[in-house]
Protein backbone atom coordinates (compact mmCIF):
# COMPACT_ATOMS: atom_id res chain seq x y z
CA UNK A 1 0.00 0.00 0.00
CA UNK A 2 1.48 3.23 -0.93
CA UNK A 3 1.01 6.35 0.78
CA UNK A 4 -0.64 9.09 -1.51
CA UNK A 5 -0.59 13.44 -0.45
CA UNK A 6 -4.32 14.70 0.03
CA UNK A 7 -4.89 18.74 -0.92
CA UNK A 8 -8.20 19.35 -0.04
CA UNK A 9 -7.52 22.61 -1.68
CA UNK A 10 -6.90 21.41 -5.13
CA UNK A 11 -10.20 21.20 -6.60
CA UNK A 12 -10.34 25.26 -5.21
CA UNK A 13 -7.04 25.92 -7.17
CA UNK A 14 -8.27 24.65 -9.84
CA UNK A 15 -11.20 26.99 -10.10
CA UNK A 16 -9.39 29.92 -9.28
CA UNK A 17 -6.85 28.91 -12.39
CA UNK A 18 -9.70 28.61 -14.51
CA UNK A 19 -11.58 31.47 -13.28
CA UNK A 20 -7.81 33.84 -13.74
CA UNK A 21 -8.02 32.50 -17.74
CA UNK A 22 -11.54 33.23 -18.15
CA UNK A 23 -10.85 36.78 -17.27
CA UNK A 24 -7.48 36.84 -18.90
CA UNK A 25 -6.04 37.59 -15.97
CA UNK A 26 -1.87 36.52 -14.65
CA UNK A 27 -1.91 34.54 -11.91
CA UNK A 28 0.18 37.16 -9.98
CA UNK A 29 -0.10 34.86 -6.68
CA UNK A 30 3.43 33.02 -7.90
CA UNK A 31 6.01 34.70 -6.20
CA UNK A 32 9.07 35.47 -8.82
CA UNK A 33 12.82 36.76 -8.49
CA UNK A 34 14.90 36.97 -11.25
CA UNK A 35 17.77 34.48 -11.65
CA UNK A 36 20.99 35.79 -10.72
CA UNK A 37 24.33 34.89 -11.19
CA UNK A 38 27.44 36.44 -9.74
CA UNK A 39 30.98 36.09 -10.67
CA UNK A 40 34.22 37.75 -9.02
CA UNK A 41 37.67 39.20 -11.46
CA UNK A 42 40.89 40.28 -9.88
CA UNK A 43 39.35 43.84 -9.84
CA UNK A 44 35.59 43.45 -9.07
CA UNK A 45 32.63 41.80 -7.85
CA UNK A 46 29.70 41.31 -10.78
CA UNK A 47 26.13 40.48 -10.43
CA UNK A 48 24.11 39.81 -13.51
CA UNK A 49 20.20 39.32 -13.25
CA UNK A 50 17.76 38.51 -15.66
CA UNK A 51 14.94 40.96 -15.70
CA UNK A 52 13.28 40.69 -18.96
CA UNK A 53 10.49 42.76 -19.66
CA UNK A 54 11.19 44.88 -16.67
CA UNK A 55 11.24 48.65 -17.59
CA UNK A 56 14.07 50.60 -16.59
CA UNK A 57 12.61 52.82 -14.43
CA UNK A 58 10.29 50.46 -12.50
CA UNK A 59 14.64 49.06 -11.21
CA UNK A 60 15.85 49.93 -8.02
CA UNK A 61 19.63 48.86 -6.61
CA UNK A 62 21.13 50.20 -3.89
CA UNK A 63 23.63 49.02 -1.09
CA UNK A 64 23.18 49.45 2.57
CA UNK A 65 24.94 48.14 5.01
CA UNK A 66 26.85 46.12 3.08
CA UNK A 67 23.53 44.58 2.15
CA UNK A 68 23.01 44.81 -2.19
CA UNK A 69 19.25 44.96 -3.17
CA UNK A 70 17.95 44.69 -6.35
CA UNK A 71 14.21 44.85 -6.62
CA UNK A 72 11.40 45.96 -9.01
CA UNK A 73 8.18 45.07 -10.55
CA UNK A 74 7.30 43.00 -13.77
CA UNK A 75 3.92 44.51 -14.89
CA UNK A 76 1.29 42.79 -17.01
CA UNK A 77 -0.01 44.69 -20.28
CA UNK A 78 -3.40 44.39 -20.71
CA UNK A 79 -4.09 42.38 -24.35
CA UNK A 80 -6.35 44.23 -26.75
CA UNK A 81 -10.06 43.48 -26.90
CA UNK A 82 -11.38 40.34 -28.65
CA UNK A 83 -7.98 38.67 -28.01
CA UNK A 84 -7.52 36.36 -25.19
CA UNK A 85 -4.75 34.39 -23.64
CA UNK A 86 -4.21 30.93 -24.09
CA UNK A 87 -1.65 30.20 -21.44
CA UNK A 88 -0.38 32.66 -18.82
CA UNK A 89 2.97 31.12 -17.43
CA UNK A 90 5.46 33.74 -16.74
CA UNK A 91 4.87 35.76 -13.82
CA UNK A 92 4.47 39.04 -12.75
CA UNK A 93 4.61 41.31 -9.68
CA UNK A 94 7.22 42.96 -7.64
CA UNK A 95 10.61 41.15 -6.98
CA UNK A 96 13.45 41.76 -4.42
CA UNK A 97 16.57 40.03 -4.41
CA UNK A 98 19.39 40.93 -1.53
CA UNK A 99 22.94 39.65 -1.22
CA UNK A 100 25.86 40.46 1.34
CA UNK A 101 28.67 41.90 -0.10
CA UNK A 102 32.00 40.95 1.57
CA UNK A 103 34.28 43.95 3.08
CA UNK A 104 36.44 43.97 0.65
CA UNK A 105 34.51 45.49 -2.03
CA UNK A 106 34.33 49.22 -2.31
CA UNK A 107 30.06 49.99 -1.65
CA UNK A 108 30.73 53.74 -2.69
CA UNK A 109 31.58 52.95 -6.01
CA UNK A 110 28.86 50.81 -7.47
CA UNK A 111 28.04 50.23 -10.90
CA UNK A 112 25.06 49.42 -12.48
CA UNK A 113 23.84 48.72 -16.41
CA UNK A 114 20.73 47.16 -18.37
CA UNK A 115 21.12 46.04 -21.64
CA UNK A 116 19.14 43.52 -23.28
CA UNK A 117 16.95 42.01 -20.12
CA UNK A 118 20.13 41.37 -18.37
CA UNK A 119 21.08 44.11 -15.00
CA UNK A 120 24.66 44.56 -14.41
CA UNK A 121 26.20 45.46 -10.92
CA UNK A 122 29.47 45.88 -10.31
CA UNK A 123 31.43 46.51 -7.04
CA UNK A 124 35.09 47.52 -7.74
CA UNK A 125 37.35 45.83 -5.21
CA UNK A 126 39.09 47.93 -2.36
CA UNK A 127 42.77 48.59 -3.13
CA UNK A 128 43.61 46.34 0.04
CA UNK A 129 41.82 43.74 -1.57
CA UNK A 130 43.26 43.75 -4.98
CA UNK A 131 46.35 41.03 -5.43
CA UNK A 132 49.73 42.29 -5.87
CA UNK A 133 52.29 40.65 -7.02
CA UNK A 134 55.64 41.65 -5.69
CA UNK A 135 58.89 40.59 -7.67
CA UNK A 136 61.44 38.64 -5.63
CA UNK A 137 65.25 39.67 -5.89
CA UNK A 138 67.68 36.84 -5.95
CA UNK A 139 70.95 37.85 -4.45
CA UNK A 140 74.18 36.28 -4.93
Amino acid sequence: MSLTHFDPLANLRLFEDAFARVLNEPQTNRPWSPTVDIYETEDELVLKADVPDVDLKDIDVHVENQTLTISGQRKFEQQEKGKGYHRIERSYGNFVRSFAVPNSFDTEKIGASYKNGVLSVTLPKKEAAKPRQIKVEVQA
